[in-house]
C-alpha cells in the first residue's frame, strides 16, 4: 500500500459506517487457529474502479448492495469494486487467522493456567488482518461491532461495555454469547479495538467535562495480583483533568478501558476508548520509582493520543509526527502540570536524562530523517516509528512552545481541535492554527525543524578581562556536513559558580540565537562563572559542549550541582562527548561512579549505568576491557555498599552490579545471593532479580541448561519461558549458540516475547570465539529476509526487526565494518533490512573510534 494508492482511493471513496462481526466461538471453522468475520461498509463512490482490504485464509461470501459477487475475485489482499456512483452497501463474510506475532488479532494461551486471552493491534494497516475495510486513515467511519465468544469472557470494545446476549450451545455444551455494542463515533480503522478473553477486571468511572465516563483496567488473572489499579486510575483521572482542561475539548469516546496484555510488541496502543498496554507494566517485581514514572507517562501518552491522533487524526502517514511527537509532548506537560498541582518529580528532567539522549542518538545515525517525514508507503512508516517522530518530535514542539509562549501555543492547540475534530489534518492545519493564535510566521519553523533532519551542535565562544570578566560572548553553532541546517534557537545561558560546597546557578538570560555565531551583550561584563552552561532548562534540542574550565568544574562538581534539569544536560553532554571519540571511555566511567550515588533522578540513575557498562565494553578496546570492567565493578560495588538499605538507588546498583560482573569471584557473588548469601540489608533477591543472576551467570558459563530448567520450573510463566530463553542465548557455548540462533531464525512460531528476549541475549561482549560463525550467517538471514525466504515473508515487522537489531554481532572490528559495506554495496536488500544493517553498522563504527581515542 502507497500513498499514492490511498490518495487516489480517498479521491473515489468516501466511508460513512461499517457493521463488524467476529466470531471467536470457534464453531464454523475447522482450523482453531482461524475465525469468521463479516464486515459491512456502507460508503459513497465516485463510480471508478476501487478495491477494499482484507488479509484473510480465504473469502465466503461477497455481497453489493444485496447482489452476490464472486468471492474467488479476493487477490492480493484485495477485493475490487465497481459500482456506480452514489450510496453502497458491501458485505464481505471471511475465514481470518489468529496473529502470534502481535499484528492483527492476536491470540495467547496463558502457560500459567492455559486461559485465552485475545487483542488487536491494527496500527498501522493490520485491520484487514481482522475484517475487510478500506484501510488507510483518512477513510474514517463509525464503527459497530458484534464480537460473538464463549460466554464466561470480558469483551471490550471502542464503545461502551454491554451485557451479553446468550447464543445456542455448541453440540458440546459450550456456552457462548454475542456482545452487541453501539456504534462508535467516526474513527480511522488502525485505532479499532477488540478485547476478549477471560480477564481480571476493575471498574470506575472517570469524571469528565461530557459526564462521567465508564472506565475499566483489565489484565490476565495470572497477573492480578501485580495490579496496582488505584495509581493506574489516579493517573488516569489526573490526566482527563489537565487534558480537558488545556485541550477545552471534552473526552470524545464515551468509554476508557486500559487492557495490560501479553506478548505486546510496543510500550502501548490508543485504540480510541481501549487503550492496550503491555503487561510487563504491571510489576511482579520490586522496580525503582524510575519504572513507574515511565509507566505514569506512557498512560499519559495513550490517553493525549484520544485527542492528538484519534479525534483529529493525520491525512497519511507523513504527519506521523502529528500524532506521536504531540503525544510524547503533552504526556511530558500533563506530568509537569499533575506535579505542580499534586507533587512528584519534574517530567522533564527524565525527559532530559533518557528520552532526548534517544533522540540524539537516532538524529546521528545516517538513517536519520525529518521529523515531518516523506511516507511514501507502508514499509517506510514502520521503520519510522523511531527516536526522531516520538522524541526530536516533542523536543523541538517544547521549543516552539519556548518561541510563542505557552498560552498562545495553547491557544493554537485549542483552535485546532475545534476546527478538525473527528477529521484529518496535514502540517499546515496545525501550524495555521498556531500562527493565528500567536500571530507569528512559523513557516521558517517547519522548514528549519520539521522538514530538515540532524542536530546542531552549540558552545560558547568568549573572552575575559584580568579581572575575569566576559569581554566578548558568543554563541557558536555548528551543524553535520551531511544536514547544514543551521536553525534559530530559543535557549537559556546559565551561569554557576562553586559556593559553600553547592555548584549553583548565579544568574542566566535567555534569548533567540541564528546562525553561525550569536553574540549575547547581556553577558559582556559579567564576571566568568565556573560553570556556562548553553542551553540551560533545555529549552531547545541541540547537543552541548562545555568550555575547558566549565568542563573541569563539571566533572570535579556534578554530584554537588543543585539543579537536577542542569545536571541532565550536562550528564548529556558528556555522553555525547564520549560517543563522538572527545570525552575516553574511562574518563566517562570515571565521571558516572563520581556522580551517579548523588543523582535524585532514578531515571538518570539507571540510564548512566547502563552507558557505562556500554561504555566500559563496546567503548573500550579489547585488551583494555578487562581493567575497564573491574573498574566499573569496583565503582558500583562501592555504591551499593554505601547505598541506604532498601532504597531505589540500593536496588538500581544491585542490577547494574548483576548485568557488569564478569570474573569468576563475582559469579561466586551471585550465586551466593541466589542461596540468600550476603544480600545486601534491605535487598530482596525477587523473581525477576533472580532471572537477571540466572542470565549472568549463565553469560560468564557459571550455570547451565540445568539451573536454568530449574529456576523456569520456579517460575512457570510466560515471563520465565522469555527469561530461560534469554538466558539459555547468552550462555558462551558452541550448543547454547547453535541452539539459540535456530529457535530466532528457524522457528516460526517462536511467540514474539520469547524472540525478543532470546535474540537481545545472543550477541555478548567477550563471546568472540562462539560467536565467529554468526557473522556471515547474520548476512544471510538478511538476504532471506529480503528476499522472504525461510518463512520471514509471513513472520511480521516486529519479528524481522527483533531478528535484524539484536542478531547483528556487537563487538566487530574494522574487517567486520568492512565486510558490511562490501555487504551492503554488493547486494539488493529491501529497505527495512538496508536501514538496519546500516544503522548497526553504524553503531560499530563509532564504538571502534571510541576505542581508538583510548
Amino acid at each position: 500500500m502507497t500513498r499514492e494508492t490511498a490518495q487516489k482511493r480517498s479521491s473515489v471513496v468516501s466511508t460513512h459506517a461499517y457493521r463488524v462481526l467476529v466470531d471467536l466461538t470457534g464453531r464454523d471453522v475447522s482450523d482453531p487457529e482461524t475465525f469468521i468475520s463479516s464486515s459491512t461498509v456502507t460508503f459513497h463512490t465516485t463510480g471508478q474502479q476501487t478495491h477494499i482490504d482484507l488479509i484473510a485464509d480465504r473469502v465466503l461470501s461477497v455481497e453489493l448492495d444485496g447482489q452476490h459477487l464472486d468471492p474467488a475475485a479476493f487477490a492480493d489482499h484485495r477485493y475490487p469494486i465497481e459500482a456506480p456512483e452514489g450510496e453502497h452497501e458491501l458485505t464481505i463474510v471471511a475465514v481470518c487467522r489468529y496473529s502470534h506475532t502481535g499484528e492483527g488479532l492476536h491470540r495467547f494461551v496463558d502457560p500459567a493456567d492455559d486461559r485465552v486471552y485475545l487483542y488487536t493491534q491494527l496500527e498501522i494497516a493490520d485491520a484487514r488482518r481482522v475484517y475487510a475495510c478500506f484501510e488507510q486513515p483518512d477513510l474514517k467511519a463509525t464503527f459497530q461491532f458484534t464480537i460473538a465468544a464463549p460466554a464466561h469472557w470480558v469483551v471490550v470494545s471502542n464503545a461502551a461495555a454491554v451485557t451479553p446476549e446468550a447464543l445456542d450451545d455448541d453440540t458440546e455444551g459450550h456456552q457462548f454469547a454475542q456482545w452487541i455494542f453501539d456504534p462508535t463515533p467516526p474513527m480511522s480503522t488502525y485505532i479499532t479495538a477488540i478485547v476478549a478473553g477471560d480477564f481480571h477486571v476493575v471498574h470506575d468511572t472517570i469524571a469528565s467535562t461530557s459526564g462521567e465516563v465508564p472506565a475499566s483496567i483489565l489484565c490476565r488473572q495470572s497477573v492480578k495480583d501485580s495490579l496496582d489499579a488505584e495509581r493506574i486510575f489516579t493517573t488516569t483521572k489526573r490526566g482527563f483533568e489537565v487534558f480537558e482542561a488545556e485541550f477545552d475539548h471534552p473526552y470524545a469516546f464515551g468509554t476508557y478501558d486500559q487492557a495490560f496484555v501479553p506478548e505486546f510488541n510496543a510500550g502501548a496502543m490508543e485504540n480510541a476508548g481501549c487503550v492496550t498496554i503491555r503487561d510487563e507494566y504491571l510489576f511482579r517485581s520490586r522496580v525503582t520509582s524510575a519504572s513507574y514514572e515511565a509507566r505514569d507517562n506512557t498512560i499519559l501518552h495513550e490517553l493525549a493520543h484520544m485527542w492528538f491522533g484519534d479525534l483529529v487524526t493525520m491525512k497519511w502517514w507523513d504527519d506521523l509526527w502529528l500524532n506521536e511527537s504531540f503525544a510524547e509532548w503533552a504526556s511530558h506537560y500533563c506530568q509537569s502540570k499533575i506535579v505542580a498541582k499534586y507533587g512528584g518529580v519534574d517530567p522533564w528532567v527524565s525527559f532530559a536524562n533518557a528520552r532526548k539522549g534517544w533522540a540524539y542518538t537516532q538524529d546521528q545515525l545516517p538513517t536519520t530523517h525529518p521529523i515531518a517525514a516523506d511516507m511514501v508507503d507502508l514499509e517506510t512508516v514502520e521503520q519510522n516509528f523511531d527516536g526522531i517522530t516520538y522524541a526530536k518530535g516533542a523536543s523541538t514542539l517544547k521549543q516552539l512552545v519556548s518561541l510563542v509562549g505557552e498560552q498562545d501555543f495553547m491557544a493554537g492547540v485549542r483552535a485546532y481541535f475545534k476546527e478538525h475534530a473527528f477529521g484529518n489534518t496535514e502540517l499546515n492545519d496545525l501550524l495555521g492554527a498556531l500562527e493565528q493564535a500567536s500571530g507569528r510566521d512559523l513557516s521558517w519553523f517547519a522548514g528549519e525543524w520539521l522538514e530538515r533532519a540532524g542536530v546542531n551542535t552549540l558552545h560558547a565562544d568568549f573572552d575575559v578581562d584580568d579581572s575575569g570578566a566576559f569581554t566578548r560572548f558568543e554563541i557558536v553553532q555548528t551543524a553535520p556536513a551531511e544536514w547544514p541546517t543551521l536553525r534559530t534557537h530559543r535557549l537559556a545561558v546559565g551561569l554557576f559558580d562553586s559556593r559553600e560546597g553547592r555548584l549553583t546557578r548565579r544568574d542566566g538570560v535567555e534569548l533567540d540565537i541564528s546562525g553561525e555565531r550569536t553574540s549575547v551583550d547581556a553577558l559582556v561584563g559579567a564576571v566568568q562563572p565556573d560553570l556556562v552552561l548553553l542551553n540551560d532548562r533545555d529549552l531547545t534540542y541541540a547537543k552541548v559542549r562545555l568550555d575547558e574550565r566549565s568542563l573541569a568544574t563539571a566533572v570535579e562538581q556534578i554530584d554537588v550541582l543543585d539543579d537536577d534539569l542542569a545536571r541532565a544536560l550536562i550528564w548529556g553532554a558528556a555522553w555525547d562527548m564520549c560517543r563522538d571519540a572527545e570525552m575516553k571511555s574511562s574518563d566517562y566511567v570515571g565521571l558516572v561512579a563520581r556522580g551517579v550515588g548523588r543523582e535524585s533522578d532514578l531515571t538518570a540513575v539507571g540510564s548512566l549505568l547502563r552507558q557505562a557498562q556500554l561504555a566500559a565494553t563496546g567503548y573500550t578496546a579489547t585488551a583494555r576491557r578487562p581493567d575497564a570492567r573491574s573498574t566499573l565493578v569496583a565503582s558500583i560495588a562501592g555504591l551499593l555498599k554505601q547505598a541506604e538499605p532498601g532504597s531505589d538507588h540500593q536496588l538500581a546498583f544491585a542490577n547494574a552490579l548483576i548485568a557488569s560482573v564478569h570474573t569468576e569471584k563475582g559469579a561466586e557473588l551471585l550465586q551466593g545471593w541466589l542461596r540468600g548469601e550476603e544480600v545486601p540489608a534491605g535487598l530482596t533477591v525477587d523473581t525477576d532479580m533472580r532471572w537477571k543472576i540466572i542470565t549472568a551467570l549463565a553469560r560468564m558459563g557459571a550455570v547451565g541448561e540445568d539451573e536454568i530448567a530449574a529456576e523456569q520450573e520456579r517460575d512457570h510463566t510466560i515471563q520465565g519461558a522469555e527469561l530461560a530463553a534469554g538466558a539459555r542465548a547468552a550462555r558462551p557455548t558452541a550448543e547454547a549458540k547453535a541452539a539459540a540462533w535456530e529457535r530466532a531464525v528457524n522457528e516460526p512460531s517462536i511467540p514474539n516475547g520469547t524472540h525478543r528476549t532470546l535474540a537481545a541475549n545472543f550477541a555478548q561482549y567477550d563471546q568472540d570465539e562462539v560467536l565467529a560463525p554468526y557473522y556471515e550467517k547474520y548476512l544471510e538471514v538478511c538476504e532471506q529476509i529480503s528476499r522472504g525466504d525461510n518463512g520471514w515473508h509471513d513472520r511480521g515487522h516486529a519479528s524481522t526487526q527483533t531478528a535484524l537489531t539484536w542478531l547483528f554481532p556487537i563487538d566487530g572490528d574494522e574487517a567486520w565494518v568492512a565486510r558490511v559495506d562490501e555487504w551492503l554495496a554488493s547486494s539488493q536488500p529491501s529497505d527495512q533490512v538496508r536501514r538496519t544493517v546500516v544503522e548497526r553498522r553504524d553503531a560499530t563504527a563509532r564504538a571502534l573510534r571510541v576505542q581508538a581515542q583510548g
